[in-house]
């Protein structure tokens, strides 16, 4: 009779052990590692970034000069190692007078000693259209005098809650050391559930 009464308290050990283990997945953030499978849906969008680095509407500004060696010549020049902090407007067109969408939140360092390529890391914070609300993280390296470059989106919030992707990001305007207009072609997989 003690044997199954011990038995049967194992029974119910395991059955109590293993209830509050799935109930603490469920419960946690990291359950989601269980939807990986889950089907996805594309979603696709244009934007134009305005990087303004003069004037008093200026939406990028240089936090750290660089000490490495020179990217661009001319006074002062730009070096490796620079950061710059951006709250860059981003439109649904190139012109700076187009509907606005959202901001692009981050930063670019000067991440190459041999040509002018960035390190970049954004935050796309949208404000309008069917996203309105949700944002998306953009990471990776930018050669700026490469006509086309391909980012990567490594997450999001809202509506691109575990989104992946890419970016194909082409310079649409661009003056050495004043402001410059991005083409951004957004490339995004959304899980069903989002």
């Amino acid at each position: 009779m003690y044997v199954a009464s011990l038995e049967k308290s194992r029974v119910y050990y395991y059955l109590i052990s293993s209830a509050a283990l799935v109930m603490a997945l469920m419960l946690s953030a990291s359950w989601q590692w269980l939807l990986a499978g889950a089907p996805r849906q594309p979603a696709r969008m244009r934007l134009f970034m305005h990087d303004v680095l003069t004037g008093p509407g200026a939406t990028a500004v240089g936090v750290v000069n660089g000490t490495g060696p020179r990217v661009f010549a001319g006074e002062p020049p730009l070096r490796f190692g620079m950061v710059v902090v951006i709250d860059d407007v981003l439109t649904e067109e190139a012109s700076p007078a187009s509907r606005p969408l959202g901001r692009a939140q981050g930063l670019y360092v000067f991440a190459s000693m041999h040509g002018p390529a960035f390190l970049f890391c954004m935050n796309v914070v949208l404000t309008a259209g069917p996203y309105s609300g949700s944002t998306f993280t953009v990471v990776g390296h930018d050669n700026i005098t490469a006509p086309l470059r391909e980012l990567s989106v490594v997450g999001g919030t809202g509506r691109f809650r575990m989104a992946a992707g890419y970016v194909l990001w082409r310079t649409a305007s661009w003056e050495v050391r004043d402001n410059a207009v991005l083409d951004l072609d957004v490339f995004l997989y959304l899980h069903a559930h989002a």
